[in-house]
Protein backbone atom coordinates (compact mmCIF):
# COMPACT_ATOMS: atom_id res chain seq x y z
CA UNK A 1 0.00 0.00 0.00
CA UNK A 2 1.19 3.52 -0.84
CA UNK A 3 1.78 5.40 2.43
CA UNK A 4 3.46 8.59 1.30
CA UNK A 5 4.24 10.39 -1.96
CA UNK A 6 6.75 13.24 -2.17
CA UNK A 7 6.96 15.38 -5.31
CA UNK A 8 9.35 18.24 -5.95
CA UNK A 9 9.71 20.43 -9.07
CA UNK A 10 7.54 18.12 -11.18
CA UNK A 11 5.49 19.99 -13.82
CA UNK A 12 3.58 22.70 -11.91
CA UNK A 13 4.13 21.01 -8.54
CA UNK A 14 6.67 22.90 -6.45
CA UNK A 15 6.97 20.84 -3.28
CA UNK A 16 4.22 18.43 -2.23
CA UNK A 17 3.97 15.63 0.33
CA UNK A 18 0.86 13.44 0.50
CA UNK A 19 0.14 10.83 3.13
CA UNK A 20 -2.33 8.07 2.29
CA UNK A 21 -4.57 5.67 4.18
CA UNK A 22 -6.15 2.34 3.24
CA UNK A 23 -9.54 2.31 1.51
CA UNK A 24 -10.82 4.74 -1.13
CA UNK A 25 -8.83 7.94 -1.65
CA UNK A 26 -10.42 10.56 -3.93
CA UNK A 27 -8.93 13.59 -5.66
CA UNK A 28 -11.22 16.42 -6.76
CA UNK A 29 -10.60 19.85 -8.19
CA UNK A 30 -10.84 21.96 -11.32
CA UNK A 31 -9.53 20.66 -14.65
CA UNK A 32 -5.85 21.52 -15.03
CA UNK A 33 -5.25 21.92 -11.32
CA UNK A 34 -2.77 19.05 -11.27
CA UNK A 35 -4.73 15.91 -10.33
CA UNK A 36 -3.38 13.92 -13.28
CA UNK A 37 0.09 15.35 -12.69
CA UNK A 38 0.09 13.68 -9.26
CA UNK A 39 -0.71 10.39 -10.96
CA UNK A 40 2.00 11.01 -13.57
CA UNK A 41 4.48 11.52 -10.74
CA UNK A 42 3.33 8.27 -9.15
CA UNK A 43 3.81 6.46 -12.45
CA UNK A 44 7.34 7.86 -12.67
CA UNK A 45 8.42 5.88 -9.58
CA UNK A 46 6.64 2.82 -10.97
CA UNK A 47 9.02 2.76 -13.94
CA UNK A 48 7.09 4.76 -16.56
CA UNK A 49 8.97 6.74 -19.19
CA UNK A 50 9.45 10.42 -18.37
CA UNK A 51 11.44 13.22 -20.00
CA UNK A 52 12.78 16.67 -19.20
CA UNK A 53 9.42 18.32 -19.96
CA UNK A 54 8.31 17.01 -16.55
CA UNK A 55 10.79 19.32 -14.78
CA UNK A 56 9.33 22.50 -13.34
CA UNK A 57 10.49 25.60 -15.19
CA UNK A 58 13.64 27.04 -13.63
CA UNK A 59 14.55 23.83 -11.75
CA UNK A 60 17.55 21.64 -12.55
CA UNK A 61 15.81 18.41 -11.69
CA UNK A 62 12.53 16.87 -10.59
CA UNK A 63 12.35 14.33 -7.76
CA UNK A 64 9.56 11.91 -6.89
CA UNK A 65 9.66 9.53 -3.91
CA UNK A 66 7.16 6.94 -2.75
CA UNK A 67 6.99 4.96 0.47
CA UNK A 68 5.08 1.68 0.47
CA UNK A 69 4.03 -0.76 3.17
CA UNK A 70 4.18 -4.43 2.16
CA UNK A 71 1.61 -6.33 4.18
CA UNK A 72 -0.35 -8.35 1.62
CA UNK A 73 0.11 -11.12 -0.94
CA UNK A 74 2.39 -8.83 -2.98
CA UNK A 75 5.04 -9.00 -0.24
CA UNK A 76 6.38 -12.40 -1.31
CA UNK A 77 6.86 -11.37 -4.95
CA UNK A 78 8.41 -7.99 -4.07
CA UNK A 79 10.75 -9.61 -1.54
CA UNK A 80 11.84 -12.14 -4.14
CA UNK A 81 12.70 -9.35 -6.62
CA UNK A 82 14.49 -7.27 -3.99
CA UNK A 83 16.46 -10.25 -2.73
CA UNK A 84 17.46 -11.20 -6.28
CA UNK A 85 18.74 -7.68 -6.94
CA UNK A 86 20.42 -7.26 -3.55
CA UNK A 87 18.01 -4.46 -2.60
CA UNK A 88 16.21 -5.97 0.39
CA UNK A 89 16.24 -3.72 3.45
CA UNK A 90 13.08 -3.94 5.57
CA UNK A 91 10.81 -6.84 4.58
CA UNK A 92 7.63 -4.83 5.18
CA UNK A 93 8.73 -1.41 3.82
CA UNK A 94 9.79 -0.19 0.38
CA UNK A 95 11.10 3.12 -0.96
CA UNK A 96 10.97 4.00 -4.66
CA UNK A 97 12.51 7.12 -6.14
CA UNK A 98 12.95 8.79 -9.51
CA UNK A 99 15.13 11.75 -10.41
CA UNK A 100 14.72 13.53 -13.76
CA UNK A 101 17.64 15.82 -14.60
CA UNK A 102 17.57 18.76 -16.97
CA UNK A 103 20.43 17.38 -19.08
CA UNK A 104 18.19 14.46 -20.03
CA UNK A 105 19.29 11.76 -17.63
CA UNK A 106 16.81 10.01 -15.34
CA UNK A 107 17.79 7.93 -12.31
CA UNK A 108 15.64 5.15 -10.85
CA UNK A 109 16.22 4.15 -7.24
CA UNK A 110 14.93 1.38 -4.99
CA UNK A 111 15.62 1.56 -1.26
CA UNK A 112 18.14 4.31 -1.98
CA UNK A 113 20.14 2.34 -4.54
CA UNK A 114 20.33 3.07 -8.25
CA UNK A 115 18.67 0.40 -10.40
CA UNK A 116 17.75 -0.14 -14.03
CA UNK A 117 14.37 1.14 -15.18
CA UNK A 118 13.33 -2.44 -15.97
CA UNK A 119 13.84 -3.50 -12.34
CA UNK A 120 11.87 -0.50 -11.05
CA UNK A 121 9.12 -1.25 -13.57
CA UNK A 122 9.00 -4.92 -12.51
CA UNK A 123 8.52 -3.86 -8.89
CA UNK A 124 6.02 -1.15 -9.85
CA UNK A 125 3.82 -3.59 -11.75
CA UNK A 126 3.41 -5.67 -8.60
CA UNK A 127 2.53 -2.63 -6.46
CA UNK A 128 0.16 -0.39 -8.41
CA UNK A 129 -2.27 -0.60 -11.34
CA UNK A 130 -3.07 2.73 -12.95
CA UNK A 131 -6.31 2.65 -14.96
CA UNK A 132 -7.54 5.30 -17.30
CA UNK A 133 -5.17 7.52 -19.21
CA UNK A 134 -2.18 5.17 -18.98
CA UNK A 135 -0.82 2.02 -20.50
CA UNK A 136 0.26 0.69 -17.06
CA UNK A 137 -2.56 -1.88 -17.03
CA UNK A 138 -1.85 -5.40 -15.81
CA UNK A 139 -5.26 -6.63 -16.96
CA UNK A 140 -4.45 -5.65 -20.53
CA UNK A 141 -1.50 -8.05 -20.55
CA UNK A 142 -2.62 -11.37 -21.96
CA UNK A 143 0.09 -13.24 -20.05
CA UNK A 144 -1.77 -12.41 -16.81
CA UNK A 145 -5.19 -13.64 -17.92
CA UNK A 146 -4.69 -17.35 -17.35
CA UNK A 147 -3.27 -16.80 -13.87
CA UNK A 148 -6.20 -14.53 -12.93
CA UNK A 149 -8.72 -17.03 -14.26
CA UNK A 150 -7.04 -19.89 -12.38
CA UNK A 151 -7.10 -17.98 -9.12
CA UNK A 152 -10.72 -17.02 -9.75
CA UNK A 153 -11.50 -20.70 -10.38
CA UNK A 154 -9.72 -21.73 -7.16
CA UNK A 155 -7.99 -24.59 -8.99
CA UNK A 156 -4.51 -23.96 -7.59
CA UNK A 157 -4.21 -27.49 -6.15
CA UNK A 158 -4.84 -29.17 -9.51
CA UNK A 159 -2.49 -26.71 -11.19
CA UNK A 160 0.26 -27.36 -8.62
CA UNK A 161 0.07 -31.12 -9.22
CA UNK A 162 0.12 -30.55 -12.99
CA UNK A 163 3.16 -28.25 -12.75
CA UNK A 164 5.05 -30.77 -10.61
CA UNK A 165 4.40 -33.48 -13.20
CA UNK A 166 5.36 -31.08 -15.98
CA UNK A 167 8.69 -30.44 -14.26
CA UNK A 168 9.36 -34.20 -14.10
CA UNK A 169 8.38 -34.50 -17.76
CA UNK A 170 10.77 -31.69 -18.74
CA UNK A 171 13.68 -33.34 -16.94
CA UNK A 172 12.96 -36.66 -18.67
CA UNK A 173 12.80 -34.94 -22.08
CA UNK A 174 16.23 -33.44 -21.41
CA UNK A 175 17.55 -36.85 -20.38
CA UNK A 176 16.08 -38.44 -23.51
CA UNK A 177 17.75 -35.81 -25.72
CA UNK A 178 21.08 -36.59 -24.09
CA UNK A 179 20.60 -40.32 -24.64
CA UNK A 180 19.69 -39.79 -28.29
CA UNK A 181 22.83 -37.69 -28.72
CA UNK A 182 24.86 -40.53 -27.21
CA UNK A 183 23.08 -43.07 -29.39
CA UNK A 184 23.86 -41.07 -32.53
CA UNK A 185 27.60 -41.52 -32.04
CA UNK A 186 27.42 -44.60 -29.84
CA UNK A 187 29.28 -47.03 -32.13
CA UNK A 188 32.27 -44.80 -32.80
CA UNK A 189 32.35 -43.71 -29.19
CA UNK A 190 32.18 -47.30 -27.96
CA UNK A 191 35.11 -48.33 -30.20
CA UNK A 192 37.23 -45.46 -28.91
CA UNK A 193 36.34 -46.19 -25.28
CA UNK A 194 37.16 -49.86 -25.71
CA UNK A 195 40.55 -48.98 -27.19
CA UNK A 196 41.34 -46.61 -24.32
CA UNK A 197 40.18 -49.10 -21.70
CA UNK A 198 42.34 -51.85 -23.25
CA UNK A 199 45.37 -49.58 -23.63
CA UNK A 200 45.29 -48.47 -19.99
CA UNK A 201 44.17 -51.84 -18.66
CA UNK A 202 46.88 -53.79 -20.46
CA UNK A 203 49.51 -51.58 -18.84
CA UNK A 204 48.51 -53.00 -15.43
CA UNK A 205 49.57 -49.81 -13.72
CA UNK A 206 50.77 -49.84 -10.12
CA UNK A 207 51.22 -46.37 -8.72
CA UNK A 208 54.53 -47.14 -6.91
CA UNK A 209 56.03 -49.04 -9.84
CA UNK A 210 57.32 -46.04 -11.77
CA UNK A 211 59.55 -44.85 -8.93
CA UNK A 212 61.03 -48.29 -8.27
CA UNK A 213 61.74 -48.80 -12.00
CA UNK A 214 63.46 -45.45 -12.19
CA UNK A 215 65.75 -46.44 -9.29
CA UNK A 216 66.52 -49.84 -10.87
CA UNK A 217 67.30 -48.17 -14.19
CA UNK A 218 69.79 -45.86 -12.44
CA UNK A 219 71.55 -48.87 -10.90
CA UNK A 220 71.75 -50.78 -14.17
CA UNK A 221 73.05 -47.76 -16.08
CA UNK A 222 75.82 -47.25 -13.45
CA UNK A 223 76.62 -50.94 -12.68
CA UNK A 224 80.36 -50.67 -13.50
CA UNK A 225 80.85 -47.59 -11.32
CA UNK A 226 78.84 -49.11 -8.49
CA UNK A 227 80.88 -52.32 -8.63
CA UNK A 228 84.19 -50.45 -8.65
CA UNK A 229 83.29 -48.26 -5.71
CA UNK A 230 81.93 -51.21 -3.74
CA UNK A 231 85.10 -53.27 -4.33
CA UNK A 232 87.34 -50.39 -3.28
CA UNK A 233 85.37 -49.79 -0.10
CA UNK A 234 85.30 -53.52 0.67
CA UNK A 235 89.07 -53.79 0.23
CA UNK A 236 89.67 -50.94 2.67
CA UNK A 237 87.30 -52.41 5.18
CA UNK A 238 88.15 -56.12 5.05
CA UNK A 239 91.26 -56.80 2.97
CA UNK A 240 93.67 -53.88 3.24
CA UNK A 241 95.65 -52.34 0.38
CA UNK A 242 99.33 -52.01 -0.54
CA UNK A 243 100.36 -54.42 2.23
CA UNK A 244 98.50 -52.44 4.89
CA UNK A 245 96.07 -53.84 7.40
CA UNK A 246 92.29 -53.75 6.81
CA UNK A 247 90.11 -51.41 8.82
CA UNK A 248 88.38 -54.31 10.55
CA UNK A 249 91.75 -55.76 11.64
CA UNK A 250 92.96 -52.45 13.00
CA UNK A 251 89.69 -51.77 14.82
CA UNK A 252 89.74 -55.31 16.22
CA UNK A 253 93.25 -54.79 17.65
CA UNK A 254 92.13 -51.49 19.20
CA UNK A 255 89.08 -53.18 20.74
CA UNK A 256 91.25 -55.91 22.31
CA UNK A 257 93.64 -53.35 23.77
CA UNK A 258 90.83 -51.33 25.28
CA UNK A 259 89.27 -54.48 26.76
CA UNK A 260 92.59 -55.31 28.48
CA UNK A 261 92.82 -51.69 29.65
CA UNK A 262 89.33 -51.91 31.15
CA UNK A 263 90.25 -55.01 33.13
CA UNK A 264 92.99 -53.00 34.79
CA UNK A 265 91.10 -49.73 35.06
CA UNK A 266 87.31 -50.19 35.26
CA UNK A 267 86.79 -46.51 34.38
CA UNK A 268 87.67 -47.43 30.75
CA UNK A 269 84.87 -49.99 30.52
CA UNK A 270 82.62 -47.61 28.55
CA UNK A 271 85.27 -46.86 25.94
CA UNK A 272 86.03 -50.53 25.59
CA UNK A 273 82.34 -51.23 24.97
CA UNK A 274 82.17 -48.46 22.36
CA UNK A 275 85.11 -50.00 20.54
CA UNK A 276 83.39 -53.41 20.64
CA UNK A 277 80.17 -51.93 19.24
CA UNK A 278 82.05 -50.11 16.50
CA UNK A 279 83.79 -53.36 15.51
CA UNK A 280 80.39 -55.13 15.34
CA UNK A 281 78.87 -52.31 13.19
CA UNK A 282 81.89 -52.38 10.87
CA UNK A 283 81.51 -56.13 10.47
CA UNK A 284 77.83 -55.69 9.60
CA UNK A 285 78.72 -52.94 7.11
CA UNK A 286 81.26 -55.21 5.48
CA UNK A 287 78.73 -58.04 5.26
CA UNK A 288 76.03 -55.79 3.71
CA UNK A 289 78.49 -54.25 1.26
CA UNK A 290 79.65 -57.67 0.11
CA UNK A 291 76.04 -58.70 -0.48
CA UNK A 292 75.39 -55.47 -2.42
CA UNK A 293 78.47 -56.11 -4.58
CA UNK A 294 77.35 -59.62 -5.37
CA UNK A 295 73.90 -58.27 -6.36
CA UNK A 296 75.23 -55.78 -8.91
CA UNK A 297 74.51 -57.09 -12.38
CA UNK A 298 75.42 -56.00 -15.87
CA UNK A 299 72.11 -56.77 -17.63
CA UNK A 300 71.45 -54.78 -20.85
CA UNK A 301 68.32 -56.82 -21.54
CA UNK A 302 66.73 -55.86 -18.23
CA UNK A 303 67.69 -52.22 -18.81
CA UNK A 304 65.90 -52.25 -22.19
CA UNK A 305 62.82 -53.75 -20.55
CA UNK A 306 62.76 -51.01 -17.93
CA UNK A 307 63.21 -48.28 -20.56
CA UNK A 308 60.27 -49.68 -22.54
CA UNK A 309 58.10 -49.86 -19.44
CA UNK A 310 58.89 -46.28 -18.42
CA UNK A 311 58.24 -45.04 -21.97
CA UNK A 312 54.83 -46.75 -21.86
CA UNK A 313 54.07 -44.89 -18.65
CA UNK A 314 55.15 -41.57 -20.19
CA UNK A 315 52.97 -42.20 -23.26
CA UNK A 316 49.92 -42.91 -21.09
CA UNK A 317 50.58 -39.80 -19.00
CA UNK A 318 50.75 -37.62 -22.11
CA UNK A 319 47.46 -39.00 -23.41
CA UNK A 320 45.48 -39.19 -20.19
CA UNK A 321 46.08 -36.18 -18.01
CA UNK A 322 49.77 -36.00 -17.13
CA UNK A 323 50.05 -38.64 -14.41
CA UNK A 324 49.45 -42.34 -13.85
CA UNK A 325 46.75 -41.40 -11.32
CA UNK A 326 44.85 -39.42 -13.97
CA UNK A 327 45.25 -42.33 -16.41
CA UNK A 328 43.62 -44.67 -13.88
CA UNK A 329 40.86 -42.09 -13.31
CA UNK A 330 40.26 -41.99 -17.07
CA UNK A 331 40.06 -45.78 -17.10
CA UNK A 332 37.35 -45.67 -14.44
CA UNK A 333 35.34 -42.94 -16.20
CA UNK A 334 35.71 -44.56 -19.61
CA UNK A 335 34.50 -47.89 -18.20
CA UNK A 336 31.41 -46.21 -16.74
CA UNK A 337 30.69 -44.35 -19.97
CA UNK A 338 31.10 -47.51 -22.02
CA UNK A 339 28.52 -49.22 -19.84
CA UNK A 340 26.18 -46.28 -20.44
CA UNK A 341 26.86 -46.23 -24.18
CA UNK A 342 26.37 -49.94 -24.57
CA UNK A 343 23.14 -49.73 -22.54
CA UNK A 344 21.79 -46.59 -24.21
CA UNK A 345 19.06 -48.37 -26.15
CA UNK A 346 17.64 -49.89 -23.00
CA UNK A 347 17.85 -46.55 -21.20
CA UNK A 348 16.02 -44.83 -24.08
CA UNK A 349 13.22 -47.38 -23.89
CA UNK A 350 12.99 -46.91 -20.12
CA UNK A 351 12.81 -43.09 -20.34
CA UNK A 352 10.28 -43.25 -23.16
CA UNK A 353 8.08 -45.48 -21.06
CA UNK A 354 8.25 -43.02 -18.15
CA UNK A 355 7.47 -40.13 -20.49
CA UNK A 356 4.46 -41.97 -21.82
CA UNK A 357 3.15 -42.53 -18.30
CA UNK A 358 3.69 -38.89 -17.26
CA UNK A 359 2.09 -37.57 -20.44
CA UNK A 360 -0.99 -39.59 -19.67
CA UNK A 361 -1.13 -38.07 -16.19
CA UNK A 362 -0.56 -34.61 -17.69
CA UNK A 363 -3.38 -35.21 -20.15
CA UNK A 364 -5.78 -36.14 -17.34
CA UNK A 365 -4.74 -33.13 -15.24
CA UNK A 366 -4.86 -30.75 -18.23
CA UNK A 367 -8.39 -31.99 -18.98
CA UNK A 368 -9.42 -31.21 -15.38
CA UNK A 369 -7.83 -27.76 -15.60
CA UNK A 370 -9.60 -27.01 -18.87
CA UNK A 371 -12.98 -27.96 -17.43
CA UNK A 372 -12.38 -25.89 -14.28
CA UNK A 373 -11.36 -22.94 -16.44
CA UNK A 374 -14.38 -23.34 -18.66
CA UNK A 375 -16.75 -23.20 -15.69
CA UNK A 376 -14.84 -20.31 -14.12
CA UNK A 377 -14.81 -18.41 -17.44
CA UNK A 378 -18.59 -18.55 -17.60
CA UNK A 379 -18.95 -17.29 -14.03
CA UNK A 380 -16.38 -14.55 -14.61
CA UNK A 381 -18.09 -13.37 -17.80
CA UNK A 382 -21.49 -13.25 -16.08
CA UNK A 383 -20.03 -11.34 -13.13
CA UNK A 384 -18.21 -8.78 -15.28
CA UNK A 385 -21.27 -8.17 -17.47
CA UNK A 386 -23.40 -7.56 -14.40
CA UNK A 387 -20.92 -4.96 -13.19
CA UNK A 388 -20.76 -3.35 -16.65
CA UNK A 389 -24.52 -3.02 -16.75
CA UNK A 390 -24.43 -1.21 -13.41
CA UNK A 391 -21.85 1.13 -14.95
CA UNK A 392 -24.16 2.12 -17.83
CA UNK A 393 -22.50 -0.24 -20.27
CA UNK A 394 -25.66 -2.33 -20.70
CA UNK A 395 -24.79 -3.36 -24.23
CA UNK A 396 -21.26 -4.46 -23.43
CA UNK A 397 -20.47 -8.13 -23.37
CA UNK A 398 -17.48 -9.85 -21.83
CA UNK A 399 -15.99 -13.18 -22.84
CA UNK A 400 -13.08 -15.38 -21.80
CA UNK A 401 -11.47 -16.91 -24.86
CA UNK A 402 -10.26 -20.42 -24.13
CA UNK A 403 -8.43 -21.89 -27.12
CA UNK A 404 -6.02 -24.72 -27.81
CA UNK A 405 -3.41 -25.35 -30.48
CA UNK A 406 -2.88 -28.72 -32.10
CA UNK A 407 0.65 -30.14 -32.15
CA UNK A 408 2.15 -33.45 -33.20
CA UNK A 409 3.98 -34.05 -29.92
CA UNK A 410 1.36 -32.67 -27.55
CA UNK A 411 -1.08 -34.07 -25.01
CA UNK A 412 -3.99 -36.17 -26.15
CA UNK A 413 -7.34 -34.75 -25.04
CA UNK A 414 -10.66 -35.78 -26.56
CA UNK A 415 -9.01 -37.44 -29.54
CA UNK A 416 -6.88 -34.36 -30.34
CA UNK A 417 -3.18 -33.84 -29.79
CA UNK A 418 -2.66 -30.40 -28.26
CA UNK A 419 0.33 -28.18 -27.52
CA UNK A 420 0.99 -27.76 -23.80
CA UNK A 421 3.22 -25.90 -21.38
CA UNK A 422 3.71 -25.53 -17.62
CA UNK A 423 0.09 -24.36 -17.23
CA UNK A 424 -1.79 -26.85 -19.38
CA UNK A 425 -3.14 -26.70 -22.92
CA UNK A 426 -5.33 -23.61 -22.71
CA UNK A 427 -4.63 -20.20 -24.20
CA UNK A 428 -6.66 -17.69 -22.17
CA UNK A 429 -7.53 -14.14 -23.21
CA UNK A 430 -10.15 -11.69 -21.99
CA UNK A 431 -12.32 -10.22 -24.77
CA UNK A 432 -14.87 -7.41 -24.81
CA UNK A 433 -17.63 -6.20 -27.13
CA UNK A 434 -18.61 -2.66 -26.17
CA UNK A 435 -21.26 -2.24 -28.86
CA UNK A 436 -23.52 -4.87 -30.47
CA UNK A 437 -22.32 -6.10 -33.84
CA UNK A 438 -18.70 -5.02 -33.40
CA UNK A 439 -17.58 -8.46 -32.32
CA UNK A 440 -15.38 -9.44 -29.42
CA UNK A 441 -11.94 -7.82 -29.31
CA UNK A 442 -8.94 -8.10 -26.97
CA UNK A 443 -9.03 -5.77 -23.98
CA UNK A 444 -5.95 -3.93 -25.26
CA UNK A 445 -7.92 -2.82 -28.33
CA UNK A 446 -10.90 -1.39 -26.47
CA UNK A 447 -11.62 2.32 -26.26
CA UNK A 448 -9.45 4.33 -23.89
CA UNK A 449 -10.49 6.77 -21.17
CA UNK A 450 -13.58 6.33 -19.05
CA UNK A 451 -14.87 3.30 -20.92
CA UNK A 452 -11.65 1.40 -20.34
CA UNK A 453 -11.57 2.52 -16.72
CA UNK A 454 -15.10 1.27 -16.13
CA UNK A 455 -14.19 -2.03 -17.75
CA UNK A 456 -11.19 -2.29 -15.44
CA UNK A 457 -13.39 -1.45 -12.47
CA UNK A 458 -15.85 -4.17 -13.41
CA UNK A 459 -13.04 -6.70 -13.77
CA UNK A 460 -11.31 -5.60 -10.60
CA UNK A 461 -14.56 -5.82 -8.68
CA UNK A 462 -15.17 -9.40 -9.76
CA UNK A 463 -11.50 -10.39 -9.38
CA UNK A 464 -10.92 -8.52 -6.14
CA UNK A 465 -10.54 -11.69 -4.11
CA UNK A 466 -7.76 -13.06 -6.31
CA UNK A 467 -5.98 -9.92 -7.53
CA UNK A 468 -2.73 -9.45 -5.56
CA UNK A 469 -1.90 -5.88 -6.66
CA UNK A 470 -2.46 -3.78 -3.52
CA UNK A 471 -3.03 -0.28 -4.95
CA UNK A 472 -5.42 0.57 -7.79
CA UNK A 473 -5.61 3.98 -9.44
CA UNK A 474 -8.59 5.14 -11.53
CA UNK A 475 -8.12 8.39 -13.44
CA UNK A 476 -11.48 10.03 -14.28
CA UNK A 477 -13.41 6.79 -14.23
CA UNK A 478 -16.62 8.87 -14.22
CA UNK A 479 -16.10 10.15 -17.77
CA UNK A 480 -19.46 10.07 -19.59
CA UNK A 481 -21.63 8.90 -16.68
CA UNK A 482 -24.20 10.74 -14.61
CA UNK A 483 -24.83 11.20 -10.93
CA UNK A 484 -27.04 8.12 -10.51
CA UNK A 485 -24.41 5.79 -11.93
CA UNK A 486 -21.80 7.81 -10.04
CA UNK A 487 -23.35 6.47 -6.85
CA UNK A 488 -23.02 2.96 -8.23
CA UNK A 489 -19.40 3.52 -9.24
CA UNK A 490 -18.62 5.06 -5.88
CA UNK A 491 -20.12 2.10 -4.06
CA UNK A 492 -18.12 -0.31 -6.20
CA UNK A 493 -14.89 1.61 -5.59
CA UNK A 494 -15.56 1.84 -1.86
CA UNK A 495 -16.24 -1.89 -1.72
CA UNK A 496 -13.09 -2.53 -3.76
CA UNK A 497 -11.27 -0.45 -1.16
CA UNK A 498 -11.91 -3.16 1.42
CA UNK A 499 -9.49 -5.44 -0.45
CA UNK A 500 -7.22 -2.85 -2.07
CA UNK A 501 -6.10 0.71 -1.61
CA UNK A 502 -7.98 2.68 -4.30
CA UNK A 503 -6.94 6.12 -5.59
CA UNK A 504 -9.50 7.87 -7.79
CA UNK A 505 -9.59 11.17 -9.68
CA UNK A 506 -13.21 12.25 -10.14
CA UNK A 507 -15.47 15.14 -11.09
CA UNK A 508 -18.62 13.52 -9.69
CA UNK A 509 -19.66 14.52 -6.16
CA UNK A 510 -21.70 11.33 -5.88
CA UNK A 511 -18.51 9.31 -6.36
CA UNK A 512 -16.28 11.62 -4.29
CA UNK A 513 -18.63 11.27 -1.34
CA UNK A 514 -17.59 7.64 -0.94
CA UNK A 515 -13.95 8.57 -0.25
CA UNK A 516 -12.39 7.44 3.02
CA UNK A 517 -9.82 10.17 2.36
CA UNK A 518 -10.60 13.26 0.27
CA UNK A 519 -7.97 15.54 -1.30
CA UNK A 520 -8.84 18.81 -3.03
CA UNK A 521 -6.36 19.83 -5.76
CA UNK A 522 -6.11 23.48 -6.84
CA UNK A 523 -3.73 25.92 -8.49
CA UNK A 524 -2.26 29.02 -6.89
CA UNK A 525 -0.42 31.85 -8.61
CA UNK A 526 2.18 33.80 -6.66
CA UNK A 527 5.01 36.04 -7.89
CA UNK A 528 4.22 35.14 -11.47
CA UNK A 529 4.49 31.38 -10.84
CA UNK A 530 1.71 28.78 -10.76
CA UNK A 531 1.87 25.80 -8.44
CA UNK A 532 -0.39 22.94 -7.42
CA UNK A 533 -1.82 22.91 -3.90
CA UNK A 534 -3.43 19.87 -2.24
CA UNK A 535 -5.66 20.10 0.82
CA UNK A 536 -7.09 17.26 2.87
CA UNK A 537 -10.83 17.85 3.29
CA UNK A 538 -12.88 16.91 6.35
CA UNK A 539 -16.15 17.96 7.90
CA UNK A 540 -17.75 21.13 6.54
CA UNK A 541 -14.90 21.75 4.09
CA UNK A 542 -15.77 18.50 2.39
CA UNK A 543 -19.46 19.44 2.26
CA UNK A 544 -18.53 22.72 0.61
CA UNK A 545 -16.34 20.95 -1.97
CA UNK A 546 -19.14 18.53 -2.89
CA UNK A 547 -21.52 21.47 -3.16
CA UNK A 548 -19.08 23.28 -5.45
CA UNK A 549 -18.87 20.14 -7.61
CA UNK A 550 -22.68 20.25 -7.93
CA UNK A 551 -22.50 23.87 -9.08
CA UNK A 552 -22.27 27.15 -7.22
CA UNK A 553 -21.96 26.79 -3.45
CA UNK A 554 -25.46 27.75 -2.31
CA UNK A 555 -27.74 26.66 0.45
CA UNK A 556 -29.42 24.32 -2.04
CA UNK A 557 -26.20 22.66 -3.19
CA UNK A 558 -24.91 22.49 0.38
CA UNK A 559 -28.06 20.66 1.40
CA UNK A 560 -27.71 18.37 -1.63
CA UNK A 561 -24.11 17.65 -0.65
CA UNK A 562 -25.20 16.69 2.86
CA UNK A 563 -27.92 14.44 1.40
CA UNK A 564 -25.34 12.73 -0.81
CA UNK A 565 -23.07 12.10 2.19
CA UNK A 566 -26.06 10.77 4.14
CA UNK A 567 -27.01 8.44 1.32
CA UNK A 568 -23.42 7.24 1.05
CA UNK A 569 -23.33 6.54 4.79
CA UNK A 570 -26.42 4.36 4.46
CA UNK A 571 -25.04 2.53 1.43
CA UNK A 572 -21.65 1.82 2.99
CA UNK A 573 -23.24 0.57 6.17
CA UNK A 574 -24.98 -2.17 4.19
CA UNK A 575 -22.14 -3.18 1.83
Amino acid sequence: MLEELRIRDFAIIDDLTLQFTPGLVVFTGETGAGKSIILDALEAILGARVDTTSIRKGASRAIVEGFFRLDGPERELITEILDREGLLEEPDRLWLGREIRAEGRTIARVNGRTVSLSVQSEIGEALVDVHGQSDHLSLLKVRNHRDLLDRFAHDQETLAIYQSQFKDWSLLVKQLDELHAIEKTARDRADMLKYQIQEIGDARIKLDEEESLAQERTRLMNAETLSSLSQSALALLDEGTDGGSAATDLLGQAARDLAELARIDPQMQALAQQAEDALSSLSDLTYELRGYLEGIEFNPTRLDQIEERLELFNRLKRKYGGSLTSALDHLRVATQELEKVEGVEGQINEVQEKLSQIKQMLSDLASQLSEQRRLAASRLADGVEQQLHLLEMEKARFQVSQTVVEAEQGLTLGGRTLAFDANGVDQIEFLIETNPGEGFKPLAKTASGGETSRLMLALKTVLAEVDHIPTLVFDEIDSGIGGRVGMTVGGMLWNLGKKHQVLCVTHLPQLAAFGDLHFHVSKRSENGRTSTQVEKLEGEERVEELAAMLGASTSVTLESAREILGTVAKITSTI
